[in-house]
């Protein structure tokens, strides 16, 4: 009679788990996925209303592994202070804004970061008519920090490690602090790299920006759930894993349809759902990684058409390499 009990309770609580966000998405048709309001390479809107970028594309993917679908996407523009809040609220159903994952980001606020899609770390840029060459040169300079985020902390810890005095200028978001750079009302941008790289090639002569050698901090980007749904947790988690352990294997948007003709590695054949239940355990299809893998290609494929060094953005991939070419990027193994 305990093990009747015991399954019953079970059962009951996977019944519970299972009535999240998952069955919510599928029952509306649509992934709400909160994005930047506006960071080139990352997520930004065209004129026709059309959204491209990093972070969309990651969005995209998750919308087609669950739904089949990569255009079955609201994207929900968020700022540094609305994005938790939509996110928490649940008027989001995932997070993906160049967010860092911090310990107070995801024990105290209570998100639940779900991987790494970018190594990044905070940097400076100054108009190069200034002659700074490095951030140990900025001691009474005004510096534009983005409120709500992990930069301005940063920031008086470098500076106050450095003995340099400094007039910090906050803003609230990317367009602001565009705008009161380019104006002069600060005389130095701080930022994510990225960022600043993403930031700089909207200008009319990126050319007469600098980016100073200097990176100050760790700032692991990634996307995020709420702490309370284990399961969508776990879909958009291996969705990343997908492309990124994609790229490691060879897998492509140009060469999928030949590979699901079957392949001599169990790993590409159970990413691929030609084997094995992996896209039952998440509650999907079996094709759920082909479909986000063929609505955006595989992770590098992904980097190289939004921020890569033949973009205006111009990121060389660094620590966002595969580990296996000297970065960090790692996924764990489908099996």
């Amino acid at each position: 009679m305990r093990n009747f009990i015991l399954l019953a309770a079970l059962a009951s609580v996977a019944g519970a788990a299972e009535a999240g966000t998952l069955d919510d998405v599928k029952a509306q048709g649509v992934l709400r996925c909160g994005v930047n309001s506006g960071l080139v390479g990352f997520a930004s809107e065209d004129a026709n209303g059309e959204w491209h970028g990093f972070d969309v594309g990651l969005c995209r993917a998750v919308a087609a592994a669950v739904l089949g679908d990569p255009s079955a996407v609201e994207f929900v523009p968020t700022t540094n202070k609305t994005r938790f809040t939509a996110l928490l609220s649940g008027e989001i159903d995932m997070l993906a804004r160049n967010t860092t994952w911090s310990m107070s980001a995801d024990v105290d606020l209570k998100l639940e970061f779900v991987g790494i899609n970018y190594y990044d770390g905070q940097g400076f840029m100054v108009p190069k008519a200034s002659g700074i060459s490095s951030a140990t040169e900025l001691n009474e300079k005004s510096v534009c920090v983005q409120t709500d985020t992990t930069t301005g902390p940063n920031l008086a810890e470098f500076f106050e490690r450095n003995n340099i005095e400094y007039e910090e200028i906050p803003i609230e978001s990317t367009a602001e602090a565009q705008a009161l750079y380019l104006e002069g009302a600060c005389d130095v941008y701080s930022t994510d790299a990225s960022g600043l790289a993403a930031i700089r090639a909207t200008f009319e002569t990126p050319g007469d920006h600098v980016l100073l050698p200097e990176i100050i901090s760790k700032e692991p980007l990634g996307p995020a759930v709420r702490h309370d749904d284990n399961e969508w947790g776990d879909v958009v988690r291996w969705t990343l894993n997908a492309l990124i352990a994609a790229e490691e294997l060879g897998v492509t948007s140009a060469n999928i349809d030949e590979l699901l003709e079957g392949t001599n590695n169990p790993e590409i054949n159970r990413l691929l759902g030609t084997e094995g239940i992996l896209g039952e355990m998440l509650g999907l299809s079996p094709d759920w990684a082909v479909n986000a893998i063929r609505a955006v290609g595989n992770y590098g494929e992904l980097f190289e058409r939004n921020i890569g060094e033949n973009t205006p953005i111009g990121l060389s991939r660094g620590l966002n390499a595969q580990w296996t070419d000297g970065g960090l990027l790692y996924a764990p193994p489908f099996r």
